[in-house]
C-alpha cells in the first residue's frame, strides 16, 4: 500500500488520528533531515494526535541540492511518513506522522519561501541544519530569513522565535550572534530590531537516528505493506529540553513529554559530555579493531568496559547534578548496543575536528582546571589521531570524512616519526600540547595503537598496567 493520503486509514499501523486539513502551517523548519522526522516532529504530530496545536503544523524547507529529493517524496506521499522505533529485543513499533503538511525547496521560488517566513502565522522557525556552528556556507538560510524578519520590522509585524535544534553548545546563543551578525552587515536597523524582539531559546535534543537504509524500506513493506519511499528509522528513546522563551506564543509542547526550563546548559552538558563524547569514545577503537556497527562495539565487554570508565570517572565529575542524570548516564550503553538501530561506527568518526572540540575537549579542560583524571579522555583523542591517519589495522584505507581531512590525514601520517604532530594542532586542540598530564598518556595509547593494536591498548588502560 503506497503511503499517502487516500490510502493511510487502509493502513495496518498508527495513522495521525487529526484532519491534516485543518492544520494551519505555524514552524517552519530548515533541514528536514532523518533526524527532524525522528524528532520534532514526532513531538508535533503527538500533539495534534491529543487534539491540540492545530496552529502549529511544519512547513519543510530544504536549501541545499540534496534537499530537492526530500521535496519530491514528501509531496508525493502527500508529506507523510512512518517513524520505526526499533526496540531493543525486536519489536519494529510503526507510526505515520502528519505533522509535516509542506515542504519548499527555496531554490525554486525563494520569494515564496520569504512570504511564508513574514507571514504572521509562522511564529517558529527552527533549524537542524549544522553541527559545526554557523559559520559554514548557510548564506541561504541567512538571506531567506534575514530578508522575511525584515518585510515583518517594515509592516510592524511580531518576530517570530528562532529555535535552534542542532547539535552545538548554546545553540540558542550561537544562532543568535549569527544571525543577528550577518543581517548587521547589511542591516544595522534590522539587527537593532532582532536583539529587541527575536527570541532565541537554547535547546537540547536527543534520540539516535541512523540513515534510512535500503533495509529499512524494505522490511517495512514485508512487515506492514507500507510503501514509504524514505521512512525514518529510530531508538526508542527521545529527549527535548527547551529553554521557555519565545517570540509569540508555542505549542503546549510539554504535553507531549519537552521538558520547558529557565536553563538548559546542564542538561546540554550532559548530553554532549556522555552521549556524544561517548560515541567518539567508542568509535575510533571500534573502527580500528574491525567493528562497521556500533551495537556490535558496545555489546563487546572490552569496549563498553572503556566506555564504563569514562563517564563514571573523568564524564560524570564534570556535570552539575541534575534530575535523571545517573539515569541517563546509565541508559546509555543499552542505548548503544541495541542490534535494531543499526548505527555505523563511521557516522560516528565523521567531521571529528568538529565534535571532539566541542564534546570531549571541555571535559578535558575542566579535569585539568580540578586536578581530575584525563587518561581515559587523552586515549580517545589518541585513538581519533591513529583514525585520521586513514589506514586500518589490516592496511584498509579509511575514508576520513571532515571537513579538515585535507589537512588532519597528512598531520596524521606524520605522527609515526613525529607523535606529537597531530597533537600541536591549536586550531582544533589550542593549548592541550602544553599540558604533560594530558599528553603523557595521549604519547603513550597513540604508541600503542601503533604497535599493539586497539584491543590489547584498551585491555592495558583498563588493567592499569600502560607505562
Amino acid at each position: 500500500m503506497k503511503l499517502n493520503s487516500q490510502n493511510m486509514d487502509a493502513l495496518k499501523i498508527p495513522v495521525p488520528r487529526y484532519d491534516r486539513s485543518q492544520i494551519r502551517i505555524g514552524i517552519v523548519h530548515f533541514g528536514v533531515g532523518g533526524f527532524h522526522r525522528s524528532h520534532q516532529a514526532s513531538y508535533l504530530d503527538e500533539l495534534l494526535n491529543r487534539g491540540v496545536a492545530r496552529d502549529w503544523g511544519i512547513c519543510g524547507v530544504g536549501v541545499l541540492p540534496g534537499d530537492r529529493r526530500m521535496r519530491d517524496v514528501l509531496r508525493s506521499q502527500n508529506y507523510l511518513y512512518t517513524l520505526v522505533l526499533q526496540h531493543p529485543d525486536g519489536t519494529r513499533q510503526p507510526r505515520v506522522i502528519g505533522s509535516i503538511v509542506d515542504f519548499r525547496y527555496a531554490p525554486d521560488d525563494p520569494e515564496a519561501v520569504v512570504d511564508l517566513l513574514a507571514d504572521p502565522a509562522t511564529r517558529i522557525i527552527s533549524l537542524t541544519i549544522t553541527e559545526g556552528g554557523y559559520n559554514q556556507p548557510l548564506s541561504a538560510v541567512f538571506d531567506l530569513v534575514t530578508a522575511a524578519l525584515n518585510r515583518r520590522r517594515e509592516r510592524g509585524l511580531p518576530s517570530p522565535t528562532i529555535v535552534s535544534c542542532d547539535n552545538i553548545v548554546a545553540n540558542g546563543e550561537v544562532a543568535r550572534d549569527a544571525f543577528t551578525s550577518y543581517a548587521a552587515a547589511s542591516n544595522p536597523a534590522l539587527a537593532q530590531w532582532m536583539r529587541d524582539n527575536t527570541k532565541f531559546p537554547n535547546s537540547m535534543v536527543d534520540r539516535i537516528t541512523p540513515v534510512t537504509t535500503p533495509e529499512v524500506i524494505e522490511r517495512l513493506y514485508s512487515e506492514f505493506g507500507v510503501q514509504d519511499a524514505w521512512p525514518v528509522a529510530a531508538e526508542p528513546f527521545g529527549m527535548w529540553v527547551l529553554e521557555d522563551d519565545f517570540a509569540d506564543g508555542r505549542p503546549p509542547l510539554q504535553k507531549a513529554g519537552v521538558q520547558l526550563v529557565d536553563d538548559v546548559s546542564p542538561y546540554e552538558a550532559m548530553k554532549l559530555r556522555l552521549l556524544n563524547a561517548g560515541h567518539q569514545g567508542l568509535c575510533y577503537f571500534a573502527y580500528l579493531a574491525g567493528y562497521r556497527l556500533v551495537h556490535e562495539a558496545a555489546q563487546d565487554p572490552l569496549f563498553a568496559e572503556f566506555l564504563s570508565r569514562y563517564l563514571d570517572s573523568e564524564a560524570m565529575p564534570t556535570l552539575a547534578v541534575i534530575p535523571g542524570l545517573t539515569e541517563f548516564k546509565d541508559g546509555l550503553l543499552p542505548r548503544f548496543a541495541n542490534a535494531h538501530v543499526r548505527d555505523t561506527v563511521a557516522r560516528l568518526c565523521a567531521e571529528s575536528s568538529d565534535r571532539i572540540p566541542k564534546w570531549l575537549l571541555p571535559v578535558v579542560r575542566d579535569n585539568l582546571q580540578s586536578a581530575g583524571p584525563v587518561r581515559l579522555s587523552a586515549a580517545i583523542v589518541a585513538s581519533w589521531a591513529r583514525y585520521a591517519e586513514g589506514i586500518d589495522e589490516d592496511g584498509q584505507p579509511i575514508e576520513v570524512v571532515d571537513r579538515l581531512a585535507d589537512t588532519l590525514v597528512p598531520i596524521a601520517r606524520s605522527q609515526r616519526d613525529d607523535p606529537i604532530a597531530f597533537l600541536e594542532n591549536r586550531l582544533v586542540f589550542g593549548d592541550l600540547v602544553d599540558q604533560p598530564r594530558f599528553v603523557e598518556p595521549y604519547l603513550w595509547t597513540l604508541d600503542s595503537l601503533h604497535h599493539n593494536g586497539a584491543r590489547a591498548t584498551l585491555t592495558m588502560l583498563l588493567r592499569g598496567t600502560e607505562s
